[in-house]
């Protein structure tokens, strides 16, 4: 996914690993971002104050409490948000495209289009996954009751391959001087 362009300012991986899941959505924490535009995070957040009414609840919300605990122990990298006593924002893809506009300089053009690159790479891969997940689940419903008929198969099919070690009665024309 990491592409060597000329323009590109931040690899990929990068901004990926930015990336959190928190109530469902996929978000970035504004820290990251204004890491990842240049800019203090103080000042970032100042202009979404400024700017408030191009930011409603499906573009930035603030975290809990207990989520913010939640995301400073999965994230290595958030660790220093442990003892703020901030509650740090958090914003969607749209969110993030709507912070290169308050923010209007080039560095965050630049970073704002890798950022929607990709979170449209991820959409996709999310469906591609999605179509698989689907069909994995639709073999399993289908096997699903099957499980012991199959066990019962593989049992015939061991007394076949290791028939038992008896002897049988012999079949077929016998001279008279042979025994039964």
């Amino acid at each position: 996914m990491a592409k060597k362009e000329k323009g590109l300012i931040v690899p990929d991986e990068i901004v990926m690993s930015k990336i959190l899941l928190v109530r469902g959505k996929k978000v970035m924490i504004d820290r990251d971002l204004a890491e990842l535009y240049g800019v203090s995070t103080k000042r970032l957040n100042e202009q979404v104050k400024r700017n408030l009414k191009r930011f409603p609840e499906d573009f930035m919300f603030q975290l809990t409490e207990e989520e913010k605990e939640e995301v400073v122990a999965f994230c290595d990298h958030l660790k220093g948000l442990k003892y703020s006593s901030f509650l740090p924002y958090v914003f969607t893809e749209y969110g993030a495209v709507m912070l290169a506009s308050v923010l209007n300089s080039e560095r965050a053009i630049e970073v704002n289009i890798q950022i929607v690159r990709i979170f449209t790479q991820m959409r996709e891969i999310l469906l591609t996954h999605k179509d698989i997940l689907l069909k994995l689940e639709q073999v399993e419903r289908k096997v699903f009751g099957h499980d012991q008929d199959i066990q019962l198969i593989f049992e015939y099919l061991k007394q076949l391959l290791n028939p038992p070690q008896e002897p049988r009665p012999r079949i077929g024309f016998r001279r008279k001087d042979e025994l039964n």
